[in-house]
């Protein structure tokens, strides 16, 4: 098997992953995935398309992630594994959209307006 290329984003975060047949060992930026991530629930966010096919252990991946903060880049690096997957056979497809693997979350932080104080937040208004 060659390797697969894949890029995922979520707000600010861009994964690009590289996949190739292994014994599961996942690297994010040179370190291994739960150095990267010491949250469980984030560890878990990024095997969850092996665990949703059964596939744990059988992929070696490596991931360069950069931007956002942790959750954004656990969430692009889960989006990239699962297209990956997706490229590997296409039959996989069907299983990971039911369990929502491959939308794209399209939410960004909306960008500060003049004249208010945050995006949405208005400056305080005194009457007297």
């Amino acid at each position: 098997m060659e390797i697969i290329h894949t890029i995922g984003r979520r707000k600010a975060s861009v994964a690009r992953i590289y996949m190739s047949s292994g014994k599961g060992v996942i690297t994010v930026n040179k370190k291994d995935y739960k150095d990267f991530f010491p949250v469980e629930v984030l560890q878990a966010k990024v095997t969850q398309p092996f665990k949703c096919l059964d596939l744990e252990g059988k992929f070696d991946v490596k991931v360069n992630v950069n931007g956002g903060g942790t959750t954004g880049q656990s969430d692009a690096i889960k989006l990239a594994i699962a297209r990956a997957l997706c490229e590997l056979d296409p039959e996989h497809r069907t299983l990971l959209k039911t369990e929502g693997l491959l939308t794209r979350d399209p939410r960004v932080v909306e960008r500060k307006k003049p004249g208010q104080k945050k995006a949405r937040k208005k400056f305080q208004w005194v009457k007297r």
